[in-house]
């Protein structure tokens, strides 16, 4: 992913779950063991501790959880986005993740903002970020 500062480095692990966003794709993991999804990706289940994960497709829908309005970041490439609106969403299969809301009730604007909007996924530059839901 080069010298981009916004998106971690893909090694050969997580490199499926940024291929599969670059395309437009939010992947999940799902235990074989006790049947859970967790996100981020890891190479086991942090439930049951179980080898037996896989990937999956995530629906992309979400409920958001809490989110934080950022006025002031000076590492790049996010001085140049502020404000912008830090999030946690609880995606429909059941894993937390943290992210981005962006548009007509992101932007750095709260006014639309509350617990439980749904929403659903968009990708910026391979990103998976969240906006609301028509």
């Amino acid at each position: 992913m080069g010298n981009r500062f916004d998106v971690p480095e893909a090694d050969a692990f997580t490199r499926v779950y940024w291929d599969a966003a670059a395309e437009g794709q939010l992947l999940i993991r799902r235990c074989g063991a006790c049947a859970r999804a967790h996100h981020y990706p890891r190479e086991f289940c942090p439930y049951c501790w179980s080898e037996d994960v896989t990937w999956e497709e995530a629906s992309g829908l979400a409920g958001l959880y809490t989110w934080s309005v950022v006025h002031r970041n000076d590492l790049p490439p996010f001085g140049g986005r502020t404000p912008y609106v830090a999030a946690v969403v609880d995606l429909a299969e059941g894993p937390r993740m943290s992210t981005e809301v962006v548009g007509e009730a992101g932007g750095g604007s709260p006014s639309g903002l509350r617990a439980g909007l749904e929403l659903v996924v968009a990708f910026r530059e391979g990103v998976p970020v969240f906006r609301p839901a028509p």
